[in-house]
């Protein structure tokens, strides 16, 4: 049960900043938070939202002016009209974003460069499937993708998801309640399978993915929409050289987010200004809509960003 509620405005400590929130990104997370499957890291924000756009209300001494437009990475507290966050978090609005559509961009962006490029290595002319492709996560998966010269392969669940996949540059669209996805991306390879897959399903997904992966393939787990335990055959992992990465961005520590956010900000921003990504809004709501938000968000019909407008 999601209710607004009037609390006391943060305390920053030291090494933070206060933001007046214009808007908070909806995410995965989150809805993991209300159903209680997922609780905020020790010393985070009691209240769900790991990213906002606004404006610095309060720098504590940090070199963010008062009234810098920017957008933060956060552990929790984003569904609120303030919130403290270390410096290190907090990154200026790229050029040609409106500061409500820049929500869509923190974590969504910190979570696909540090995933597919820190981790799993992608490199321009190789093929990446990416499951979900038609959520927040998706989209930015694809242009980011295309931005760096790798072939991005799509699974979703419509032919208008697809669709829109496709208009941002996925090579192959693959309906997974339709078509094995595994023979798709071997069909769209060559045989050779997928040189990297970015997966929010988990353990129902494990097995195809690993008959997937291409030799010397990388597999990132980052959700588990589809379960967290599952069997593994070693024997085919071995054969194909291939590896397995398990990945959260919200309970690493203030140091790491500020790395992330510090790539990000050197390597996707120019590509945001130059208008070659961009942040994808499928819906908003007002803050004291929430509950309405994260139905929408259940129902599974939306695509892109669902953002909460303060």
């Amino acid at each position: 049960m999601l209710e607004l509620r009037e609390v006391p405005d943060p305390e920053p400590k030291p090494g933070e900043v206060v933001i007046d929130v214009v808007a908070a990104g909806l995410n995965r997370a989150d809805v993991q938070q209300r159903r209680g499957v997922y609780p905020p890291p020790p010393g985070a924000s009691e209240y769900p939202g790991l990213e906002v756009s606004g404006r610095i209300s309060n720098p504590n001494g940090s070199t963010l002016p008062a009234g810098a437009e920017v957008v933060a990475l956060l552990s929790g507290g984003g569904y609120a009209e303030k919130v403290a966050v270390p410096a290190g978090q907090v990154r200026g609005v790229p050029d040609g974003v409106e500061l409500v559509e820049a929500a869509a961009l923190p974590e969504t962006a910190a979570t696909v460069y540090s995933n597919l490029f820190m981790t799993a290595g992608l490199k321009a002319g190789e093929t990446v499937l990416i499951h979900g492709g038609a959520g927040g996560i998706g989209t930015m998966a694809i242009q980011l993708a295309r931005a760096f010269g790798a072939v991005p392969l799509v699974t979703a669940g419509s032919p208008d998801k697809l669709r829109l996949a496709a208009s941002l540059g996925a090579a192959a669209t693959i309906n997974y309640r339709e078509q094995d996805f595994v023979e798709e991306v071997r069909a769209a390879t060559g045989g050779a399978g997928a040189d990297v897959i970015l997966d929010v399903v988990g353990a129902k997904y494990l097995e195809r993915n690993i008959q997937a992966l291409a030799v010397g393939g990388r597999l990132v787990v980052i959700g588990l929409q589809g379960g967290a335990t599952a069997e593994v055959n070693l024997g085919v992992l071995m054969t194909k050289r291939a590896s397995i990465a398990g990945s959260t961005l919200r309970a690493r520590p203030p140091k790491q987010k500020a790395e992330i956010m510090a790539a990000v900000e050197r390597e996707v921003w120019p590509l945001v200004a130059a208008g070659r990504v961009r942040p994808l809004v499928g819906r908003t709501f007002p803050l004291a809509e929430a509950a309405a938000a994260h139905e929408y968000f259940d129902s599974g019909e939306h695509t892109g960003k669902i953002l909460l407008t303060v």
